[in-house]
């Protein structure tokens, strides 16, 4: 297959991925009544089952034994996988909790957020350095941040948790360098026991099970592969295409979930919401081309010009 076609399929399981990952806060919605950690729980749960089934037909349960041997024989790895297991837990429950609870604008202004934590988090672990431009990126996304904390009235800790779990998880992930497919196999298998001691605790302690239909039930089943099917994809596109489009792609799921929080939950969307938002896409949008030709020879050209005192 040639490369261009290879592109092409690796742009559409991308942009899918992120299609899906946009329309989640539909999913979360029809569970609403029932409490956001019984969620999360059955996510984990439902998700490591999925997983270790798919692991077997792609004929991949052998690299995840031998994975989970080598965790067991290293600290550092198991420390980091366990890690991992922690900030996605936390992820997915803040996410869970946002969208039950009519915050779904938030939950799309930390995934917005989110790439420029993980360039921070570069910078700041990964001792690696930003040009001119990512610099003003970040200044312009944290300007955004106080506009909402100051002008609304309110710390933006949903967006700000969603955005820092996920990018710290990114950052754990890239340096324990587990497959994705693997990695989620591992990571849901660690805290799988735990939530079945929860939701033994739950069920045994209140009416929850009473009350639990049998739509509800399929539907927490259903929360495996919701959750593992546009990580699937997104690996198969990830692996196709160039970083600069996955870039882009990125921000196709944080936009579906602003106007599914507008337009189909009614959630508000006042003049803090406009500047702040307006903040990070200006942000996002410069640091988008940071790295473009263009953009790089104005920099140059600033550089330049600072450096002879002009």
């Amino acid at each position: 297959m040639s490369q261009a076609n290879e592109e092409k399929i690796g742009i559409w399981y991308t942009a899918f991925s992120y299609l899906l990952w946009g329309i989640l806060p539909l999913y979360w919605k029809l569970l609403e009544s029932r409490p956001a950690m019984e969620i999360l729980a059955h996510r984990i749960i439902w998700s490591f089952f999925f997983m270790v089934v798919l692991l077997i037909v792609t004929r991949q349960i052998a690299s995840w034994r031998k994975q989970v041997s080598m965790m067991m024989k290293n600290p550092k790895l198991a420390g980091g996988i366990i890690a991992a297991a922690i900030l996605i837990s936390v992820n997915w429950f803040v996410y869970i909790w946002a969208v039950t609870h009519g915050h779904v604008v938030e939950t799309s202004l930390g995934y917005y957020i989110n790439p420029l934590v993980s360039v921070v988090l570069g910078v700041v672990v990964l001792k690696e350095r930003l040009n001119l431009w990512q610099w003003i990126s970040f200044i312009l996304a944290s300007i955004g941040v106080c506009v909402m904390t100051f002008q609304y009235g309110t710390f933006p800790w949903i967006a700000l948790t969603l955005a820092f779990s996920f990018g710290i998880y990114g950052l754990v992930k890239k340096l324990a360098s587990v497959d994705s497919e693997i990695g989620l196999t591992v990571e849901t298998m660690v805290v799988t026991p735990i939530s079945f001691i929860y939701l033994f605790i739950l069920y045994d302690h209140s009416s929850l099970l009473s009350t639990l239909t049998i739509w509800q039930l399929l539907l927490l089943i259903g929360a495996g592969p919701a959750t593992a099917v546009p990580l699937l994809y997104f690996a198969k596109g990830a692996r196709r295409i160039s970083l600069t489009m996955l870039g882009f792609l990125q921000y196709i799921a944080p936009t579906l979930t602003l106007l599914s929080g507008i337009f189909l939950f009614h959630e508000a969307f006042t003049k803090a919401h406009v500047y702040t938002f307006s903040c990070i896409w200006a942000a996002l949008v410069i640091f988008s081309f940071s790295k473009t030709k263009w953009m790089q020879r104005w920099h140059d050209k600033i550089i330049n010009r600072n450096s002879f005192g002009i």
